[in-house]
């Protein structure tokens, strides 16, 4: 942050962090996105992402599945399924 940056590429900054953790490390995200900093995360923790991002792309196996705005991808059939498994996508559907 010293070199005042206009990109920050982070992967996995949750990996390993508890929930309390996780929500302190967004918290300094979000702090540094008003910096006006742009941030490229590579990220698992799905609850993090979606509360930071205004935009995100979905992988699985390499492969592109899902792009748009946090809102499309949680509502995403694909992306539920490869993250959250089949069962998953079929008691929420029910």
């Amino acid at each position: 942050m010293a070199t005042q940056p206009k990109l920050l590429m982070l992967d996995e900054p949750m990996a390993g962090l508890n929930p309390t953790e996780v929500e302190e490390m967004s918290e300094l995200l979000r702090q540094i996105q008003k910096m006006g900093i742009t941030i490229f995360i590579i990220e698992h923790v799905l609850q993090a992402i979606m509360s930071l991002s205004d935009r995100i792309a979905v992988l699985n196996y390499g492969e592109k599945i899902a792009e748009g705005p946090p809102e499309e991808i949680g509502a995403n059939s694909k992306v539920v399924e490869a993250y959250l498994g089949e069962e998953y996508w079929v008691a929420e559907s029910s």
